[in-house]
């Protein structure tokens, strides 16, 4: 199955630092996801960081409950970095997390997602059907998380 990819940019108030701190905590993942979705992480805390760290999560997807294990590949902290999902729905999660600066000393966030779903033509019809929009559905909540949270620079 064809692999797919997904981009957002968004800009934060907030200085590089904070915001990376943020997100680099994996306990903030659950404020970043949609109620929806039911996300527990599992791992027990402290929760690891950086590269080479692993948690487990759950979640549900339309109501059937799954584990989910990430890895963060690669990180340069203040910079990037990489999680891949090891083992959940999809066949590939590939997600490059960046950070730029922004305008007026805020933060650009850069995010950039492989994915694919599997299951062959079942799964390309999943995908035609649900799995772009709830993606897309997924970063817009996120964005308004961290727009609530770090707040936009003035103009933007």
């Amino acid at each position: 199955m064809k692999e797919e990819c997904f981009v957002a940019r968004q800009d934060l108030a907030a200085p590089r630092a904070e915001v990376f701190a943020f997100f680099a905590d994996p306990a903030n993942l659950e404020a970043l996801t949609p109620p929806w979705l039911r996300f527990e992480i599992l791992t027990p805390a402290p929760l690891p960081r950086g590269e080479g760290a692993l948690f487990d999560y759950r979640i549900r997807l339309h109501g059937l409950p799954g584990r989910c294990r990430t890895l963060i590949e690669r990180c340069a902290p203040g910079v990037f970095f990489v999680d891949r999902q090891i083992q959940g729905p999809y066949a590939l999660w590939h997600h490059t997390h960046g950070f730029e600066d922004g305008p007026q000393g805020g933060t650009r966030v850069l995010d950039r997602v492989r994915y694919r779903v599997g299951w062959g033509p079942a799964g390309r019809l999943a995908t035609a059907l649900w799995v772009r929009r709830q993606v897309a559905e997924i970063f817009a909540f996120r964005h308004d998380r961290l727009r609530d949270r770090f707040g936009a620079p003035s103009g933007g």
